[in-house]
């Protein structure tokens, strides 16, 4: 055995390969981008090297720097994982020599197998049913002349990559018109080949795979037959193994085409064999076959026992027990069910949705009932440059039924906040009765209607945020400040009236409000400083509640008159994390609340609609807030005042002043403007060179305190000690 190894990848696979390393005590080099400079790969690994920054072609695509840094770090192979340079027959012999072990199919094995035309041939050739289709196609006029042969619908696909990368379903002669440049192009762009030819198009047609390995010396097993059709888009969301409700002796003839494959090649390490089939005429057809670990690996080994990145590194090494004797001693058992968890908003079209996550919490995993592959933790950025996978959760149980309960289970209690997920969509998949069934097809997903209780940020408004009631409270003392709602009188009435507990979160409207789209029915009311507020364009009172409907938008204006702050309170509230004990965003210590930050625009906030209770329900116009153009304040004289500080008559005038509120005044504090203050000393000595300074002195919210000549109003957001007179 080799003492290191380095992985060419990152993510979920990365910290995988790296843990069956530390169990198999071999060294392991991670290799990074900048951009993943906070993801668990790098901590976990001996030794991590940089690739530079940018997305993947400037880093994990560049085969000359992952060389480079397998040499320095006295790596002996190079394990590829699965995407990036994983299928790519160049970089595999670049490895070779360069004198590394490239952990996985041998060159020729890569290149018969990375295209499907050739790989098709291959099929053809060892009697392996295939779809009715084509070879590589010159031009369009060729495309529809193969078409109508085959007949409508074709599905006309790249020949290089995966993925469901460069896949068009063409249902007639236009659409295929359209297509071919787009299939041509995206083949070119990802995969470095233009090539494309179509196959007869299956309209409820299931994805089955067998996983497969060799030795490379002509012995190939097969491990069963995972179900793949849970796709969006022709990407795989959830796995499974075994294949539910399959005919009897289908399972096997599908695991004994996959081995008369790969023995035809005498095929070498791990590789999936992938199939598609008609469920109508219980036939299977030749897929492709990739040449690498699967994303779905992990279903495989939770039902058959079995380590495959191990068995791939045993081999590589020439450590690896003969086949045969390996194959004696497996004895698959209970049913196995993945999802796919990702960064991504199911509710915009499942835009990527990158950002810092602010929690991430998985329930506790013992490795075999539940398995959680992943490479986040709270505070890792997820960037925008590579594929948005956060983890992959593993359940595992005796049966199929159990098995998606576990996996159910485990999903509920995850806990991902900063960006977008797919979470909520993976459960109701695991609901959707064509997957309980166990009769999916590749494109029922198109029937299912996600639904998000959320609402999303259209503008932003003015410095809005979170804020609950009390806040932050019993770290003071160590610097961390209260945060919680200015106007905490006016966010308390809010939850009241709709029933809410008192210090549920709500939103901070400053001057200007936001516009928000709501993807829930829920009910609301607005209290605080008077504002415009517009509900689909029809005004709504403040005070009051009112319901707004799911794909409604509700406007928040300007404040139309005295007072700055607003609240926006919604039944439930709004559902962030806690921190510290509170949902208050505290933006100077950039946590809290989303994000720990003001909102912005594209920002998506989760919320929890409960029960409904009467709309129009107001508060008394005793408890209404009525801000007057000028206000008095209540004043505690002290700690620091005349004579040792300032002139008597100057307090005089201090108290009797009207000030105005300064424009720059924020939730650190409220400055004042007005008369100059006399000062009996001319600096602060020790302290400093302004009279104001002092030695460091506590503060409470809403002391004065004198920042030299001006007097600010200490906010919830402000120091809680410091060197001014107060």
């Amino acid at each position: 055995m080799f003492d290191t190894l380095l992985i060419a990848n990152r993510g979920a696979i990365a910290c995988r390969i790296l843990r069956t390393l530390r169990a198999m005590q071999v060294k392991g080099v991670a290799v990074y981008s900048e951009a993943d400079l906070s993801s668990l790969h790098i901590r976990e690994a001996d030794v991590a090297l940089s690739l530079g920054e940018g997305p993947a072609a400037q880093t994990y695509l560049m085969t000359d720097k992952i060389i480079a840094a397998a040499q320095q770090s006295g790596a002996k192979a190079i394990h590829p994982g699965y995407g990036f340079l994983s299928e790519n027959a160049a970089f595999a012999e670049a490895c070779e020599a360069a004198g590394l072990i490239f952990v996985g199919p041998a060159p020729q094995q890569l290149r018969t197998f990375g295209l499907k035309h050739t790989a098709r041939a291959l099929a053809k050739a060892e009697g392996v049913p295939l779809l009715e289709g084509s070879e590589l196609l010159a031009d369009v006029s060729e495309a529809h002349h193969a078409a109508e042969s085959v007949g409508y619908p074709v599905m006309l696909k790249s020949t290089a990559g995966g993925g469901g990368i460069g896949m068009r379903v063409c249902r007639d002669a236009q659409a295929l018109s359209d297509a071919f440049e787009t299939v041509q192009r995206l083949g070119q762009n990802n995969f470095s080949d233009a090539g494309v030819f179509l196959e007869k198009y299956i309209e409820r047609a299931r994805h089955l795979e067998v996983q497969i390995f060799g030795d490379g010396k002509g012995e190939v097993i097969a491990l069963g037959v995972r179900d793949c059709s849970i796709q969006r888009r022709n990407q795989k969301v959830i796995e499974e193994t075994p294949a539910p409700n399959l005919p009897a002796g289908m399972a096997e003839a599908l695991c004994s085409a996959a081995i008369a494959l790969g023995k035809a090649v005498n095929y070498r390490s791990a590789g999936t064999v992938e199939f598609v089939y008609d469920s109508a005429a219980q036939q299977f057809y030749f897929l492709e076959v990739n040449t690498r670990l699967q994303v779905e690996h992990g279903v495989t080994e939770q039902v058959w026992g079995v380590d495959l990145v191990k068995w791939m590194i045993e081999l590589a090494a020439g450590d690896l027990p003969s086949l045969t004797a390996l194959a004696a001693t497996l004895n698959p058992q209970g049913h196995a069910v993945q999802a796919r968890i990702y960064a991504e908003d199911p509710g915009r079209q499942f835009q990527p949705s990158p950002g810092l996550l602010t929690e991430v919490a998985f329930p506790a995993a013992d490795g075999k009932t539940l398995r959680i592959d992943r490479w986040v933790e709270a505070g890792c950025e997820v960037p925008p440059f590579f594929d948005p996978m956060l983890a992959k959760a593993i359940a595992w149980r005796p049966t199929r039924d159990e098995a998606i309960a576990t996996l159910a289970q485990a999903l509920s209690e995850t806990r991902l906040y900063g960006v977008e997920t797919n979470r909520l969509y993976l459960l109701q998949i695991l609901a959707f009765s064509p997957f309980t069934a166990g009769e999916p097809w590749t494109r029922c997903l198109e029937q299912l209607s996600y639904q998000a209780a959320t609402v999303e940020v259209l503008s932003a408004g003015t410095q809005t945020s979170v804020q609950d009631y009390p806040g932050r409270l019993g770290y003071w003392a160590v610097g961390v400040p209260p945060s919680g709602p200015m106007d905490d009188r006016a966010l308390r009435l809010g939850n009241r009236l709709l029933g809410n507990a008192e210090g549920d979160a709500a939103l901070e409207i400053t001057l200007n409000g936001p516009s928000l789209k709501f993807n829930t029915e829920i009910q609301a009311v607005i209290c605080g400083a008077p504002l415009s507020v517009t509900l689909d364009g029809v005004e709504q009172a403040m005070d009051s509640v009112f319901t707004i409907p799911a794909g409604s938008t509700l406007k928040l204006g300007a404040m139309r008159a005295a007072g700055v702050r607003s609240y926006l309170c919604l039944r439930g509230g709004i559902q962030v994390p806690d921190y510290l004990g509170s949902k208050s965003t505290f933006t100077l210590g950039q946590f809290g609340g989303h994000a720990g930050r003001a909102l912005r625009s594209g920002d998506v906030l989760h919320l929890a609609p409960q029960a409904a209770i009467p709309d129009g329900a107001e508060l008394p116009a005793a408890l209404r807030t009525d801000l007057a153009k000028v206000r008095t304040l209540r004043v505690i004289y002290g700690p620091h005042g005349a004579p040792e500080f300032f002139a008597p008559d100057y307090i005089a005038t201090f108290f009797a002043t009207e000030w105005e509120v300064h424009f720059n005044s924020s939730r650190t504090g409220v400055r004042l403007i007005g008369p100059k203050p006399i000062w009996t000393r001319d600096s602060g000595g020790e302290a400093g060179l302004h009279p104001s300074n002092i030695h460091d002195n506590p503060y409470a919210i809403g002391a004065v305190d004198f920042t030299g000549d001006m007097p600010v109003i200490l906010g919830p957001d402000g120091p809680s000690l410091g060197g001014v007179v107060c």
